[in-house]
């Protein structure tokens, strides 16, 4: 009697939870409703619409600015150890291979200490000549960098994407260079693609005076002659990349060619301004502790950047070394402004002008956009667009109303053939199955998953196998009714020798699960989720629940026959 009691206790308690999580996908309540939960069930983008992005990182060029960093940084501490007549040039950049040049070779040997001493776990020395040293990142280090690089990506989207509220994005690694982007319920899809395709990279170059403006201007024209392109027929950042790979050799070393938009152009195609950056500053973005939008003394829209203390520190020391000359402000290779130093600037702060050329509102969305980039981080990569699709909602809606069609036809046919061939117990068997797509439905909820028609497949699924633990309990019965033995015997020695094929069952649906769960994505994940879900319900509703349901109908009604 005790331990019905019990049983009955938590067969109720677990039924009331259920009902307590799937209620607010029924009844919208207000925020100050007494009712214990307000969450409700997700849906993904296959039933609500949205939008799909494939992105591709340009995780080699991010290898390629580390190497000029490593070797600006190697040049450096080399010099600091007196190693004579040390120069440092780049072999294979997108390996991350340099080739150190020094004096002779006691000079040689002092360099390969210091490449052992402060740079053992990234570089590796792969070649030598008498006054040279070959290094090379090591594949590990290298392997390392590159994945860090991804996620940093991966993160840094998420962290934008949560700007517009989207519930549930879905953003994942594919294969090794590849971001997939899935974000259900997306109204402003091409808000959203502007701001994921931010690249948000900020730099701040010394602009160099090694080439007047006109001979740069003769050098890109001879460039874009030779190889018969101009900027107006190729995106932006494709150009600057091809200009700057033509110009290799002809450029001073540790320089690069970037553009600003001239001030009264509609757009940089229509009227460019370049200037000649020196790439060994080491000042970038990360030195941020915030940015937002503020007003410049006209009262037009502005970027305002706050550093963070060490940023702070970097920007004084760097304004300090050069005075007199132009600081540019470059944002995703593109010059911002590039004003004058005239003194060394403390107090850790800076302003990116966005320029003439455009109405107040078109200014005020670029500021809007850049300090949410910047807020969110700048991607450690530029993306490029592979893929698009949009799902609309009219979509999403067509497959809701067929997955209920379905469900409805299946329930129907699942309840009349379980009261017809089982009658009484059919009955029961039919509540179970009730209580186990609440219980499904109320643990999605409680864990905030996202439903998806492959998570639809798997409740289908997760009703297949629950009616089959009834069949299996109502044919153990009725093989112990046909011994002879009373209704409450029988109950009880059905269910204990129904037992075993039921769970046998469960676990191996389960362990398909858990490997589906382990070596999935996306909505393969998800199937597997809803599956291992199902599992459990089906346990609590049409094993246990239903038993209790029995035994009170046994015990406290004291019912002597049940029709099966």
């Amino acid at each position: 009697m005790d331990g019905l009691r019990w049983r009955t206790i938590g067969a109720a308690a677990g039924i009331v939870l259920a009902l307590v999580w799937v209620m607010p996908n029924i009844v919208k309540f207000g925020e100050n409703s007494w009712w214990p939960s307000k969450q409700t069930l997700n849906y993904g983008l296959d039933i609500q619409g949205g939008l799909h992005l494939v992105m591709g990182v340009d995780v080699d060029g991010v290898v390629k600015e580390s190497t000029t960093r490593m070797m600006a940084s190697v040049k450096a501490d080399m010099a600091k150890d007196g190693v004579e007549g040390v120069d440092v040039k780049a072999d294979k950049p997108e390996a991350g291979e340099i080739i150190v040049t020094v004096a002779n070779a006691d000079a040689k040997k002092k360099a390969e200490k210091v490449l052992a001493d402060k740079y053992p776990t990234q570089l590796q020395v792969v070649g030598s000549t008498d006054n040279t040293i070959t290094a090379r990142y090591f594949d590990s280090y290298l392997n390392d960098y590159k994945n860090r690089v991804i996620q940093q990506a991966i993160e840094t989207i998420r962290n934008r994407v949560d700007e517009f509220g989207v519930a549930e994005p879905s953003i994942s690694q594919q294969g090794s260079n590849r971001i997939l982007v899935q974000l259900p319920g997306m109204a402003d899809a091409e808000k959203a693609k502007q701001l994921i395709n931010t690249t948000a990279k900020l730099d701040f170059m010394i602009v160099s005076t090694e080439k007047t403006p006109q001979e740069l201007q003769a050098l890109i024209a001879d460039a874009e002659k030779a190889g018969n392109y101009k900027m107006a027929d190729m995106k932006y950042s494709d150009y600057v990349t091809k200009l700057n790979a033509d110009l290799k050799g002809k450029l001073p070393e540790k320089t690069v060619v970037y553009f600003e938009k001239a001030a009264n152009a509609a757009n940089m195609e229509s009227g460019a301004v370049p200037f000649l950056l020196r790439t060994d500053t080491d000042l970038g973005g990360g030195a941020l502790d915030d940015a937002f939008v503020g007003y410049d003394q006209y009262g037009g829209p502005q970027v305002s950047l706050h550093f963070n203390t060490a940023g702070a520190a970097k920007f004084a020391d760097l304004t300090g070394a050069s005075v007199g000359k132009q600081m540019a402000i470059v944002l995703d290779k593109v010059v911002k402004s590039a004003p004058s130093i005239r003194d060394r600037i403390a107090g850790g702060q800076a302003v990116i002008t966005l320029g003439g050329g455009r109405d107040r509102n078109g200014m005020m969305d670029e500021a809007k956009m850049i300090s949410t980039a910047l807020r969110a981080g700048a991607l450690p990569a530029s993306l490029e667009q592979l893929e698009e699709r949009r799902v609309g909602p009219t979509l999403g809606a067509d497959s809701i109303n067929k997955a209920k069609l379905g469900a409805y036809i299946g329930a129907a046919l699942i309840v009349l053939f379980m009261m017809i061939y089982y009658k009484g117990m059919g009955v029961i068997a039919n509540v179970s199955l009730l209580i186990n797509i609440l219980g499904v439905f109320a643990l999605l909820t409680s864990f905030g998953a996202t439903l998806t028609l492959p998570g639809i497949a798997a409740i289908a699924l997760t009703v297949g196998f629950a009616v089959d633990a009834n069949v299996l309990i109502n044919e153990r019965i009725k093989e112990e009714l046909a011994m002879g033995h009373s209704l409450k015997v029988a109950i009880q020695e059905g269910y204990r020798h129904a037992m075993s094929a039921i769970i046998d069952s469960n676990v191996t649906t389960g362990a398909t699960a858990v490997v589906l769960l382990y070596f999935g994505t996306g909505p393969v994940r998800g199937f597997a989720v809803n599956l291992l879900i199902g599992i459990l319900t089906t346990l609590f509703a049409n094993v246990f629940v239903s038993k209790v349901i029995v035994d009170q109908l046994i015990t406290k009604f004291n019912v002597k026959k049940l029709s099966i």
